[in-house]
């Protein structure tokens, strides 16, 4: 009788511990399967999201008719991230133009006391280009880990931090190749605009203008203002330049981010 209780009692926990590998087995399979089924649905969402966007301006609209689509969170934060980099890139070349630089331009009409004051405000502006470039790679270092760790909760399926973060990286690299050469663009405008200031303070009283023309005392003093009123030009066709670039820029990241979607 005893040996039939033991039997029974084997065979039971044999059944229960059967009974509870199905159990795991099939929670494990569900589990997998509701994974893949909600980075399915996340990724639907998102190329249903971006299909119609083309420009990097209608994007934050298109995010918003999925809030909790974490897919679409990343694009979220790889958008804000260009957005913000781009308005601290305008503020901190800001701080290589002249002060008033709108109003600074009109030197037929200045007077001595505006030149120097002018001339002082480049020999600033220059000054600061200098510092611009490790300011804004620590910026981007900064910024770079608060978007790993606003990104590290969203991982769906294949789409994960690290990947987000190679695509953040990119962006980043993109956007600093851009910095150089409108610091150098600036520098250089600043640095043939302030030769301009100079030669028209070293010859203050002694030349005329005459339709909007400087007419200087002598052939040299107008060989050497036209020199650097053209390299000046040349530099500020190099701005207007990196202005476009910056446009382009955005508009490749829109296109990375849809084929991040649609991978």
């Amino acid at each position: 009788m005893a040996t039939f209780s033991y039997r029974r009692a084997h065979i039971l926990a044999i059944v229960l511990l059967c009974v509870l590998v199905i159990v795991c087995v099939g929670g494990l399979f569900f589990a997998g399967n509701l994974a893949r089924f909600q980075e399915d649905l996340s990724i639907r969402e998102g190329r249903t999201a971006l299909s119609d966007v083309n420009d990097p301006s209608q994007l934050e609209r298109a995010l918003r008719q999925y809030p909790s689509n974490r897919i679409l969170r990343m694009v979220a934060l790889a958008n804000k991230d260009s957005i913000e980099m781009e308005a601290a890139t305008r503020q901190l070349l800001s701080e290589a133009e002249p002060k008033d630089f709108s109003k600074s331009t009109a030197l037929t009409a200045s007077s001595r006391s505006d030149l120097e004051a002018l001339s002082a405000d480049l020999t600033t502006a220059e000054s600061n280009a200098a510092t611009l470039m490790p300011r804004y790679v620590a910026l981007l270092k900064a910024t770079r880990e608060k978007l790993e760790h606003d990104a590290r909760p969203l991982q769906v399926g294949n789409y994960t931090p690290s990947k987000f973060m190679a695509m953040i990286d990119e962006q980043h690299n993109e956007m600093t190749a851009l910095m150089p050469k409108a610091l150098a663009a600036r520098a250089e405008y600043d640095g043939a605009y302030d030769r301009c200031v100079a030669l028209l303070i070293q010859h203050s009283g002694a030349y005329n203008v005459i339709n909007g023309q400087f007419i200087f005392p002598s052939q040299s003093a107008a060989d050497s203002y036209n020199a650097a009123a053209t390299t000046m030009m040349a530099a500020g066709k190099r701005i207007a330049q990196f202005e476009d670039e910056r446009a382009a820029l955005r508009q490749s990241q829109l296109t990375k981010w849809k084929s991040f979607v649609g991978r």
